[in-house]
Formats: structure tokens, sequence, C-alpha cells
């Protein structure tokens, strides 16, 4: 066990009622680690992992391990907790659970090898979505709350192309970014899911309440700490942490230089997900956090649904991309082809005289030139001449 006992033999502490059921169960000791450890307490999150919930909530309970595990044991009450999240409508999810996200244990060990992420005990959940099911195709869009128009924009404009591709769309429930990428994906029908730095029966921020209980009856809200927690700055930030693990990979849509939101980018970087930012106006302050993640950090620079899905998606099974929508009818044709290609009608038809002295060649090399542009569909028969076919 990792918890180091303290000099001597400790006297023998009396045991909270409220606790005693999770010595003998899992998913109330995780509940009640939910509750004494803060999100991303990574030692904690190590000797659960190690000697598994109810032993390491044992130790704690006999005083071992450090004090800021106590603090909270007189308050701790995890059934009550359980009753609660079950009164809101939502439920407690546990790893092993069939809904639980093994992709959270990446969370475990990160890229670098350093076990300092800290995978969290559990999860409350409110929301019809089940959590591992939709989070296997997902894509985390996030952002700054003092959005401009243009990043507003542009969010709603990749959470709905994803949303319409069979991809979850995830969020932290915040305004600005978060908002609008969680609107447009309800919009279209998609799934939309909310990381929460609070309890999932409480709503925050209040301005959002409306979009937070939509999510709560069509998507998810999520969140590592139990119900009735309050938001603190902190849980923001290793709330980001959750929105990179459960994800296929994070795109900063809008973020200043000291923008929260790079910490989820940084978050997914080290898990090995792809990230990807959107460029901004060159003079937009609002945008220097995306273009410091493309100058600095390698981040992929993406511009629409087709690139975020291609980033994030199997490798030749997604949309196709910007570039081939954008292909022209004569892309790919040689210079004779293209020159007797641009002189066919587009009704009736022209004959080989005719063709030769538009596109300045020879009977000889049109009539080549005119087999080939058939079989690829660029010209077609019109009686006794020639006109555009339906490639063109």
């Amino acid at each position: 066990m990792s918890a180091t006992p303290a000099r001597g033999t400790p006297a023998p502490r009396p045991v909270p009622p409220a606790l005693r059921p999770a010595l003998a169960d899992d998913r109330l000791a995780r509940a009640a680690w939910s509750r004494l450890a803060e999100p991303g307490d990574a030692a904690a999150a190590r000797l659960v992992a190690e000697v598994g919930a109810p032993l390491a909530l044992e130790a704690v309970v006999s005083g071992r391990g450090p004090d800021r595990w106590r603090t909270r044991l007189h308050e701790t009450d995890p059934a009550s907790d359980v009753a609660a999240v079950r009164a809101a409508g939502g439920r407690l999810v546990v790893p092993g659970d069939e809904e639980w996200p093994t992709t959270l244990s990446d969370l475990d060990v990160d890229a670098t090898g350093d076990r300092s992420l800290g995978a969290p005990f559990c999860l409350w959940v409110r929301g019809p979505a089940r959590l591992a099911g939709v989070t296997a195709r997902s894509a985390a869009l996030v952002g700054s709350r003092a959005a401009t128009g243009y990043g507003q924009h542009v969010a709603s404009e990749l959470s709905a192309g994803l949303a319409e591709r069979g991809f979850a769309v995830v969020s932290g429930g915040a305004f600005g970014i978060d908002a609008a990428a969680h609107r447009a994906a309800l919009a279209v029908g998609g799934v939309s899911v909310a990381v929460l730095a609070c309890g999932v029966d409480r709503t925050y921020p209040a301005g959002n309440a409306a979009l937070l209980a939509t999510l709560g009856r069509t998507g998810a809200l999520v969140s590592e700490v139990p119900p009735g927690s309050t938001p603190t700055r902190w849980r923001f930030l290793e709330r980001n942490r959750l929105i990179a693990a459960l994800t296929r990979g994070t795109v900063v849509v809008e973020a200043a230089w000291r923008s929260g939101a790079l910490s989820t980018a940084d978050r997914a970087e080290r898990l090995m997900r792809p990230v990807g930012a959107v460029p901004g106006p060159v003079t937009s302050a609002a945008s220097a956090g995306c273009h410091r993640l493309l100058r600095e950090r390698g981040a992929v620079c993406v511009t629409s649904a087709e690139e975020v899905a291609e980033l994030l998606g199997d490798l030749g099974r997604e949309a196709v991309t910007a570039r081939q929508a954008e292909r022209r009818p004569f892309d790919g044709l040689e210079r004779d082809e293209l020159r007797v290609a641009e002189c066919l009608p587009r009704r009736g038809g022209a004959d080989l005289d005719r063709l030769a002295r538009d596109a300045g060649l020879d009977v000889a090399a049109v009539q080549a030139v005119l087999g080939r542009l058939e079989l690829s569909a660029h010209a077609a028969r019109a009686g006794d001449g020639w006109c555009r076919g339906p490639a063109a």
C-alpha cells in the first residue's frame, strides 16, 4: 500500500457510520473517494488503483495517508450522494460498468510514462446518453468564454457538421465557444455531452440553465465530483483532462493567449490525442492562443467539419475533404485534353475541323484526344459532332 503510516502505532479511530458500508462495497467506496479527494489527485488515484477503493478508504479512516484526505471524513456520506443523484435523474458510473469509458484509463499513465494525470474514481452522470457508446466516436470542441461572433459562428459550423457525421460533441457547458458547440449539435439532432466542474444536480453557469437542462434530457451531463459540489477554478482546470480523455481528439476553436482552453489541448497532447486549432484574424487577440498552438505546439490547422473528421476519424472513412469538394470539372486533364475539352460546346455538336481550329491543334491530335475524353466522360458524341460529357 502506498499510504505511509505515522510513527508508532496509531490509536484506533472510530469509523464514521455513513462510511461503514463503503468499506465493503467498491461502488460506495469510489463515491466516497470522489468527495474526499479533489479531482486530479494523482496520489489518491494511484492508491485506489493499487489496493482498491475500499482498502484505500480503510487506510484513511484508520489514520494513514495525507491529512487532506481526512478533513472531509465526517461529512462524507456516499449512500446519500448516490440517492441524491438518483433523485436528480442521474446515476453513478464506476470502472467495470458497461457504460464506463475505457479511454479514461489513459489518465493513469500519460505519454511520458508518468502516472500524474489521475483517473477519476467514478463519474456522476445525468442524461440518457450512454458514455462508452457516445464517446467512442466523439470530438471535443473548446474555446474562450468571451468568444467573438467569428468564434461562435465557426464553433457552430464545426459542431453541426460533426454531429451530422455521427460524432458526439463534447465540451464544458460554459458560455462562449462551449455553448455554441452544444447548441449547434442539438440543433441538427446530434448528441452532445457537457463535462462539468460542479455536481450534475447544479446549474452552472446559471445563464446556461436551459441549455444544460436540454443536455440532461437528450445527451449527458458528466462530473467527477458528487452532487451538490460547487465549481472552483481548480476543478475547472482538472475537468479539462476529462474532456481530453473522453474524446478522440480536441479542437480549440478560439482562445486568447492564456485561455484555459489551452489546458485541454495540453492534456490531449500528453494523452497522444490529435489536437486541432482554428486560425483566426491575425489582428484578433481572441485567436492568439490558437495561433500559438499552430506555431509552437504543432497543432493541425482545421477550418471545416470535414477537416476535423479527417483529423479524428478512420482514414478513408470520413466525408469528402475540402480539397475534394472544391474539385473542378477539368481537374486532372493533360494540356491538349484541356484545350479540346474547353472548346466543346455545352449544347449541339462541333465537328473535328471546328475543334481543331478552336483548340489550335491538328485534326489527328484532336481525334486522339476526343477518344480519351470520351472514356473519361468529359466528351460525348452529338450527331456528327462532339459536345461536353457528364463529367464536364
